[in-house]
């Protein structure tokens, strides 16, 4: 095994510079360990069941009510709840696209809300994110 091997994928233990590339390192974490519940429905069971650690929502959903309810089911059950602003990156960043020979997403199929019903306590993107809800619900 030559020293150059693996050099350009991250490490685990590597500390996010952002909120952003924290929570993209969380939905990538939940994706390969299939911890993900993609789409309204599937977000909507997990929170009420209180299997989810985190809820994604994008802002720019479609339907008022859909927003309405993933903000209600979080804050009845204590679940963190985090807005991205658009639904195709959020939907690009939960695995519903194509990844063509260049690595880039192709086909990305939007999402309005995620839930992450497992997380890896002991990673650095999810202390980030801790750190930013502390300083959300401070405000």
């Amino acid at each position: 095994m030559s020293d150059a091997e693996g050099d350009d994928q991250p490490q685990a233990s590597e500390r996010p510079g952002d909120v952003q590339s924290a929570l993209k390192m969380v939905l990538k974490n939940g994706l390969i360990t299939n911890n993900l519940a993609r789409g309204i429905r599937e977000a909507c069971k997990a929170l009420d069941r209180r299997e989810a650690d985190l809820c994604v929502l994008a802002e720019n959903c479609d339907e008022q009510q859909y927003v309405k309810l993933v903000e209600a089911l979080s804050a009845e059950h204590q679940i963190p709840l985090m807005k991205v602003p658009d639904n195709r990156e959020l939907g690009e960043w939960c695995g519903l696209c194509k990844i063509d020979r260049e690595g880039k997403a192709r086909k990305v199929v939007k999402c309005s809300s995620v839930a992450v019903k497992e997380i890896a306590k002991d990673s650095a993107a999810w202390d980030v994110l801790q750190e930013y809800f502390k300083e959300q619900s401070s405000d």
